[in-house]
């Protein structure tokens, strides 16, 4: 690996005809550190960590994972890395063991009967290891989709949206063996759209338009944004919207619970924008720290699109 990275990118560009869905992105991911990869959708993610992998091939851009060369090597990347994808890939009328004995089996995995039951042990699978793919509910599957990457014991996770539509309490269990698979060196690089996991990421990238607009951990992102926000509620605020976003000077307007958060770049202008409503009756207005969610709004509402 170059320099203790296990991704180091640069130059990454994927076209389909004249769209461009991912435009010279560099990404560089230390050894046993957790990415957190962010964007809307349609922003590139996907496409991106597809090229990582080795299932596809880029137009343009360079560079290496695992040490390997992105587009020679593409072959032993695919052994070397654990792909899950968004949607549940496996065989829903196969038992969890099957799957994965179908799996060790497509890997040419030696001792194949104890890998696996040592993979049913490692995610807890080994009292539903004969219960049907297609019965299990949503966290039972994203543990089997996990344990199908584990099997082979890659040296890098991709993970896309892989706790989508999962209940919290799975959500965080699943956030726990991340945790514990970085701590025993495994890379992992995993997008989301929720910022309670982007927070528990060592650094993150933030993708928009197929374009890098921000990385770093979350306390450089939200310092680096440099966001003045104010937070108004009360009676009518939902009814300030749009108002507030065509002033100038308001770089995003978005409602966080019974709040909104009013965010500009320029504190003073900031001010005069919001100063027509100050004063108004039944409204509440404090000064606010910016969060992540914030900066990604406002990044997305000053991206070229």
């Amino acid at each position: 690996m170059n320099d203790g990275l296990a991704i180091d990118v640069r130059g990454l560009t994927k076209r389909y005809g004249e769209r461009t869905v991912v435009d010279k992105v560099d990404l560089q991911v230390g050894a046993g550190r957790i990415c957190g990869f962010l964007g809307p959708n349609g922003s590139g993610k996907t496409t991106t960590i597809r090229m990582l992998c080795g299932l596809l091939t880029p137009d343009a851009g360079e560079g290496r994972c695992l040490g390997m060369d992105l587009r020679r090597d593409a072959l032993s990347i695919r052994r070397e890395v654990g792909y899950m994808t968004q949607r549940f890939g496996l065989y829903e009328d196969l038992s969890i063991r099957e799957n994965l004995e179908f799996l060790a089996r497509l890997y040419e995995l030696p001792q194949r009967r104890q890998t696996v039951d040592r993979t049913l042990d490692r995610l807890g699978l080994a009292a539903r290891q004969q219960q049907l793919a297609g019965a299990l509910s949503g966290g039972w599957k994203q543990r089997l989709a996990l344990a199908a990457c584990l099997m082979h014991e890659p040296k890098l996770l991709l993970l896309d949206e892989p706790t989508a539509g999962v209940d919290p309490k799975a959500r965080r269990e699943f956030w726990d063996q991340i945790h514990t698979l970085a701590a025993e060196g495994i890379t992992v690089l995993v997008s989301t759209h929720y910022m309670d996991e982007a927070e528990r990421c060592h650094e993150l990238v933030y993708i928009a338009y197929g374009q890098v607009l921000a990385r770093g951990t979350e306390r450089e992102i939200v310092g680096g944004a440099a966001l003045t926000v104010w937070s108004v509620q009360g009676d009518g605020h939902p009814q300030l919207v749009a108002p507030l976003k065509a002033a100038p000077g308001v770089l995003s307007v978005a409602a966080f619970g019974n709040a909104l958060h009013v965010a500009g770049r320029d504190a003073q202008r900031l001010d005069a924008a919001i100063a027509p409503w100050r004063a108004r009756p039944g409204l509440e207005w404090r000064r606010t720290e910016a969060n992540l969610e914030d900066v990604f709004i406002s990044l997305l509402a000053d991206a070229p699109s």
